[in-house]
């Protein structure tokens, strides 16, 4: 389930930078209850932002619970922002930095 989970965030594009959210170091975590437990405890999704300020939070997070729930069913998962650590450039994937044309120089 976590692959698909992981497939559904990589086509959730942040509008400013052109990069999926899971290449960009936005989601954190992805926790998945124990599938032998009887309660129905929902997917968590740990995500972050660029910045605090974010113009685009509402809409990235609307479009990540959309595409989780093709996947976990509706209301079966709920997203938790977290603000520590901050995000930054280190936490983008390899194939991220090079789509953007970073290199580690200076970090």
């Amino acid at each position: 389930m976590k692959e698909q989970i992981i497939e559904k965030l990589k086509q959730v594009y942040d509008p400013e930078i052109s990069v999926n959210v899971y290449d960009l170091g936005l989601i954190r975590e992805i926790i998945i209850p124990n599938p032998e437990t009887r309660t129905p405890d929902p997917v968590i999704i740990k995500m972050t932002f660029t910045s605090p300020t974010c113009p685009f939070a509402d809409e990235l997070m609307q479009m990540v619970q959309m595409n989780v729930e093709q996947v976990v069913g509706k209301g079966n998962m709920r997203i938790e922002i977290v603000w520590d650590p901050p995000w930054s450039l280190k936490d983008m994937s390899a194939a991220a930095r090079i789509e953007l044309d970073l290199t580690d120089e200076g970090w």
